[in-house]
């Protein structure tokens, strides 16, 4: 996996360090919000979210500097933060002593789930933090004792199975797949494959916003295209629906 160093990211020289010696261990972040999923495909938007993320704990929150100890994008490469033997201020008040931080670059929109390279980039990082930090063996999610929806379901979830470590070369995704999941409102449907499906639609020429959002907009558009299909316009996307959106009957 690539480091990025702090220069290469065009960091800003931090405050003041506090020095740590060792760690229970390490707890997951994630960015929370809306992550744009165009870092999926375009690396230095990775970069300019360090930057602005950075901008926000200095400026907004007045802390000393980029809160993790490293930060890892959807394409793996792990992101030089505080790094170790720094104390961290990502972990909630009282607790940063115990635990370095690694941020995961998704959120509650937008880019939800994280890649395998983006997990195989959080355990190089955390072996990392054992090797050069003085890192204990937990693994935890900033949840866990703190308050917070943080670092999201997907990566919390991964984080209680123990965090598996994926196959390192991970199959390609063909974008025209049917994700696996039905696409629906209500609730509120969010994530990549979302994103993909709208574009679809887009292009087709149906006039929906491309934002990982799937609601009411979304749910009519669907029913234009199932009936056009000659499908049943239940405003569900499904394996027929979503095949009918990416190459439709001609």
């Amino acid at each position: 996996m690539a480091m990025i160093t702090r220069a290469e990211w065009d960091a800003r020289k931090p405050k003041h360090l506090n020095r740590i010696s060792t760690t229970r261990g390490v707890k997951v972040h994630y960015v929370g919000g809306r992550v744009d999923a165009r870092l999926l495909t375009e690396h230095d938007r990775c970069l300019d979210l360090m930057k602005q993320i950075q901008g926000w704990h200095m400026d907004g929150n007045g802390w000393s500097d980029f809160a993790y100890s490293y930060a890892v994008c959807p394409h793996g490469s792990i992101l030089e933060g505080r790094g170790p033997h720094v104390l961290v201020a990502a972990n909630g008040p009282g607790l940063n002593q115990a635990h370095y931080a690694v941020l995961g670059m998704v959120g509650s929109t937008g880019l939800v789930e994280p890649t395998d390279d983006m997990l195989v980039g959080i355990l190089e990082a955390i072996k990392i933090l054992r090797e050069r930090g003085g890192a204990g063996r937990e693994i935890k999610g900033h949840r866990d004792g703190y308050s917070t929806d943080c670092p999201g379901e997907a990566l919390y979830a991964w984080v209680r199975k123990g965090c598996p470590r994926p196959g390192t070369t991970p199959k390609p995704v063909d974008p025209k797949a049917w994700p696996g999941r039905l696409l629906r409102y209500p609730p509120l449907t969010r994530g990549e494959d979302v994103l993909r499906w709208q574009a679809a639609a887009g292009a087709l020429g149906h006039q929906l916003a491309v934002d990982g959002v799937y609601g009411p907009d979304s749910r009519d558009v669907c029913r234009e295209i199932q009936r056009a299909a000659h499908l049943n316009d239940d405003g569900v996307v499904g394996p027929l629906t979503w095949a009918a959106t990416m190459a439709p009957p001609k």
